[in-house]
This record gives C-alpha cells, structure tokens and sequence, in this order.
C-alpha cells in the first residue's frame, strides 16, 4: 500500500537537486569570477609599485635617462606578471604606461580591458542578480613617485 505515496515522491528530491545545485552553482561561479580579476587587479598594483621602486636605483645624469627607466619598469613588469597565462591576453607593450613627467614625477600604470578577461571568464546573467562577473569597463593600477 505504500508504494504509491514512495512513488508521488520521486520527482521531489530531483526538483530539490536542481534548486539546491543552482543556487551553489551560482555561489562557486561567483567565488571564481570575482577571484580571478581581484588577483589580477592586486598583481598589477604591485607590478607598478615594484617598477617605480627599482626604476629610483636608475642614475639620473645618464644620456639615456627616459629609455633606460621605461626599459627598466617594462622588465619589472613583465617579471612580475609573467604567471598571467597567454589566454589572458594581457599585452606588455599596449597594457602598460612609463611617463616621466616634467617635474620629474614618474608614472607607472597598467591599463587592462575587461573584453580581454571575459574572453576566458564569461559573463553570467542571473535573473534577479544581473551580471557576474560585474566588473568595470578596465582594471587599472598605478604607481608615481616624485624622483
């Protein structure tokens, strides 16, 4: 006589599956999608603090003062960001500004597209949250120091 109601019941644990796994799905997928780009913002503040920190050591009399110092500050740069997989497509060259200012104000920046992460990390839209990731049109990080 039981074998009805076991059999009304079945459906139910999978309804539950598929709620419980969608609102863990989106959970985890938001834990990755926010991760990621947070450690990317966080390398490149420090890949610019760093290039300003060893570009001081360059000597200023020098003939070939700008050059030597953006060629320093790209070197530090690309070290530093060199655990970036190529997917990523983050760009040494285009990403990344060494401006030395006429007040002697050195300017390190690195400037990268939010259309270049979302290549590898899609964007999600969850009804009710909107966009995940959502994140702004560039991640930017920046570092000046008065020489």
């Amino acid at each position: 006589m039981q074998a009805g109601p076991v059999r009304q019941q079945k459906g139910a644990a999978a309804i539950e599956f598929v709620a419980v796994f969608m609102v863990f799905f989106a959970v985890f997928y938001g834990l990755v999608s926010y991760a990621l780009p947070m450690l990317m913002l966080q390398s490149f503040n420090q890949a610019s603090s760093e290039a300003v920190r060893r570009c001081v050591a360059v000597d200023p009399t020098s003939a070939t003062y700008t050059q030597d110092v953006q060629a320093l500050a790209h070197q530090v740069i690309g070290q530093q960001l060199a655990w970036m997989p190529a997917a990523l497509g983050f760009n040494l060259a285009t990403d990344t500004r060494v401006l030395i200012g006429a007040d002697k104000l050195l300017t390190v920046s690195i400037d990268y597209p939010r259309e270049r992460l979302e290549r590898v990390l899609p964007v999600l839209v969850l009804p009710g949250i909107g966009e995940v990731p959502r994140l702004p049109p560039r991640l930017q990080a920046q570092a000046s120091l008065q020489l």
